[in-house]
């Protein structure tokens, strides 16, 4: 079942009145209200007496017979897409539940898509010291735990307890780190491949969970809207912290701030988009661009 009547708006725009009335009594002035937002204008005449009229779902006083919120099973699509998407290996890091799916063949399997622009030394994601160390992180972050964690570092080995502030995922590199800070508020990212040995300690007090603000970067560009780039942009750099300004109907000014460990990332990032953004300060990353351009020409590549 990919397309069916009962996912149409009108099946959709009726479930949400039937699940006001179930939580309790519904106004008139709701339902035109719902229609208004999710149906059609017309719909508020006709919706309304079917409901009360033809249906005998919905009694004049705003109540139902109905005892459940209505739900929508899954379509076959949706149930192959997120059977597709259980493939991942990164995805089941979460341990996601599996129900009906048993039987589901996936919409695609993972080798269908190649990442070029990604390093080939990603995260172990289907090791079972990895994916233990990962849920531990997780459930420390869900439980707001301290942590005393065995790290491999530029310097040897680290042990240390940690508050856990978030996890972050790179594409770039395929790697998860855990940003985290000290019990004396020193900041500290952990690549989650790094780490040895992780204990899950006592709940976080209220005085130790505030992150300590991070030292951003900056980053400005000049952006031309050739070939749908600012869209493209949006979505490229939604991760990051920006300011955009319409300089006229082809330009734009970005500005992006970013930490400082993850500049070559950006830094390819940007390139990726070619003459249609150019970097106008700091002069900094102007002269890291110049040195890229310059080794890349120096091995032949254009």
């Amino acid at each position: 079942m990919v397309f069916h009547e009962i996912y149409g708006t009108y099946y959709q725009t009726v479930s949400d009145i039937l699940k006001e009335a179930v939580q309790g009594e519904i106004t008139a002035e709701k339902i035109r209200r719902i229609i208004r937002d999710r149906a059609f204008e017309e719909s508020s005449i006709t919706i309304p007496q079917a409901l009360t009229d033809q249906w005998h779902i919905l009694t004049s006083d705003g109540r139902t017979p109905i005892r459940h919120v209505p739900r929508l099973p899954l379509t076959d699509l949706q149930k192959m897409w997120m059977k597709a998407l259980l493939l991942d290996p990164r995805i089941r890091l979460f341990d996601p539940p599996q129900d009906e799916l048993e039987d589901v063949d996936p919409l695609f399997e993972p080798d269908f898509f190649f990442c070029y622009d990604r390093y080939s030394d990603g995260d172990p994601f289907e090791e079972e010291e990895y994916i233990e160390h990962f849920r531990l992180v997780l459930l420390a972050l869900r439980e707001k735990r301290k942590m005393e964690i065995v790290f491999r570092g530029k310097q040897g080995r680290h042990r240390q307890v940690y508050i856990p502030d978030r996890l972050e995922y790179s594409s770039k590199d395929d790697k998860f780190r855990l940003a985290a800070h000290t019990e004396g508020h020193v900041p500290y990212m952990i690549n989650l491949a790094r780490i040895r040995q992780i204990a899950l300690l006592e709940e976080v007090k209220p005085d130790e969970a505030e992150a300590p603000p991070e030292k951003k970067d900056m980053v400005i560009m000049e952006l031309t809207d050739e070939r749908n780039s600012l869209e493209r942009a949006m979505l490229h750099f939604s991760d990051l912290e920006k300011e955009t300004v319409k300089l006229d109907d082809l330009h734009y000014r970005i500005t992006l701030s970013y930490r400082r460990e993850d500049e070559t990332e950006l830094l390819i990032r940007i390139l990726s988009f070619g003459p249609t953004i150019k970097v106008t300060a700091p002069d900094s990353f102007i002269r890291l661009i110049r040195q890229r351009l310059n080794k890349q020409k120096s091995y032949g590549l254009k």
